[in-house]
This record gives structure tokens, C-alpha cells and sequence, in this order.
């Protein structure tokens, strides 16, 4: 079995075939499946799927891009809902330097903020990092994440990085790109990220692997991130999944 760490299909894009989704990745030996809110409708939308199906968990935070339509009253249910029971992790959170919706000072903020609940919450953290990685990992420094860890979700860094994340109490998760015929870094980081730090994911429905490329990602696809990455590090795929779910249940706290 595989566990699918990073999903949307609490996404508009899921609406009309979300049940048959979560099937055909059952289907593919992919359960449980962990989805991530990261605004108030999918945040709501991420609650529900959980609470509707027993292998689906939820992660709840609030998103870089849209910092500055964060409110102190969407923080506050961000820290109520830590206390749901199927509530894994607080997240994505972090900073997105790509798109200019937000100042770089307010998704600073709102992220130091995220990272206090975390830590008086006790919940680890799921890292949106995109065009700002000397601050993602000097906020994380300042701000003493390592003592709750979590994620690093789609990692897009350097190999020469990957230190200073699992120094800071953090996994390594890595989807689509890695399959990607020209993704030389990816593939290179699948290569040398200790097997205890590893997980998969999709990022559904985008960063679709190959073979799919071009088409919507879904939670059965992890598959081949799996199997490309086996196929690196010269093991086998069932040896692969077994220690990412391993990862997974322990990050995660998942029964």
C-alpha cells in the first residue's frame, strides 16, 4: 500500500467524480489519502471528506498566496480544527514569492503565525515553499519548527539543502516531477534523501506524472512517482511503499 500525503480533490475539479476518485485509488493499493484545505471552502470541503470516508485524513492551514485575505478568525479555526480528530497536520503554509497577491511581509506574518499554533497545538507542518526558499528556511530556523517537524510537500530545493531540512525535524516529499524526463534535481533528491525522511505524494490535480502529463492528477497516479523512485535508488516497489507508508503513519500520527 502507498499513502497519498498530499491531495486536492476537495478541488472544484473532483466535484462530479470524487467518490469514483477515491475508488480507483483504492483500486491502485493507495489508502489512506491525506487533503489539504488551505482556504476556508476547502478547508470546509476537506473536513467533509474526512468525516465521510474512513481512509481519508485532513490537512488545514492557510495557503501564502492568500495571506492577506487571512483573518485572526480564520486562525482561530485553524486552531480549533487541530483538535479534530482527523486533523493530521496544519498546512500548506509557507511563502509563495511567484505570485504577487500578497506582500512578502504578510505572508511572513501570517506564516510565523501558522507556526506558533503548530507548535502550542503540537501538530506538524506542511511546507508550501515557491521562489522564497532562504526564507522559508530562515523563518522555520527563527521560529524553532523543528520542535513539531512535518513536510516538505512537492520538495523543489537543492540537493545541497536537503541537510538543513531534515536538521529542522523535516521529511521529504516528492511527486509528479520526479517521473519528469529533464527533472535532473528531483531525481537526483529521491536519490539521496535518507529512507526514513522519504514520502510520495501527487498534489492532485496538478503536477500529474508521467504518463499522464497534460491531464488531471489523481490519487492513484502516486503509483508512479512510487515506481520512478524505486527505480533511482535501485530497490524494489513494494520495499519503497512499505517505508514511505511507514514515514507517513509516523509523521502523521495515522493509525
Amino acid at each position: 500500500m502507498l499513502i497519498d500525503t498530499h491531495t486536492h480533490i476537495n478541488a472544484e475539479q473532483f466535484n462530479e467524480d470524487v467518490e469514483a476518485t477515491i475508488e480507483r485509488a483504492r483500486a491502485a493499493g493507495v489508502s489512506p489519502m491525506l487533503v489539504v484545505g488551505f482556504d476556508n471552502p476547502t478547508i470546509t470541503r476537506a473536513i467533509e471528506l474526512a468525516e465521510t470516508y474512513e481512509d481519508i485524513y485532513a490537512i488545514v492551514g492557510w495557503h501564502p498566496v492568500d495571506a492577506v485575505d487571512c483573518t485572526e478568525a480564520d486562525l482561530a479555526r485553524i486552531e480549533t480544527l487541530m483538535d479534530h480528530p482527523k486533523v493530521m497536520a496544519l498546512g500548506e503554509i509557507g511563502l509563495d514569492y511567484h505570485w504577487d497577491k500578497s506582500p512578502k511581509d504578510v505572508q511572513q506574518h501570517v506564516f510565523r503565525q501558522q507556526i506558533a499554533i503548530a507548535k502550542r497545538t503540537n501538530m506538524p507542518i506542511v511546507i508550501h515553499n515557491r521562489e522564497a526558499t532562504a526564507d522559508v528556511l530562515d523563518i522555520l530556523e527563527e521560529e524553532h519548527a523543528e520542535e513539531v517537524g512535518g513536510v516538505f510537500h512537492s520538495y523543489s530545493m537543492s540537493v545541497e539543502l536537503l541537510e538543513r531540512c531534515l536538521r529542522l525535524n523535516f521529511y521529504i516529499s516528492l511527486g509528479g516531477p520526479v517521473t519528469f524526463k529533464n527533472a535532473k534535481v528531483p531525481k537526483a533528491v529521491a536519490q539521496q534523501v535518507p529512507l526514513d525522511r522519504l514520502l510520495v505524494e501527487t498534489d492532485c490535480p496538478y503536477l500529474t506524472p508521467t504518463p499522464f502529463r497534460g491531464k488531471r492528477n489523481e490519487p492513484a497516479y502516486v503509483t508512479y512517482v512510487a515506481e520512478e523512485i524505486a527505480s533511482l535508488r535501485d530497490m524494489s516497489y513494494d520495499a519503497l511503499a512499505e517505508a514511505t507508508t511507514a514515514n507517513a503513519k509516523r509523521l502523521f500520527r495515522l493509525p
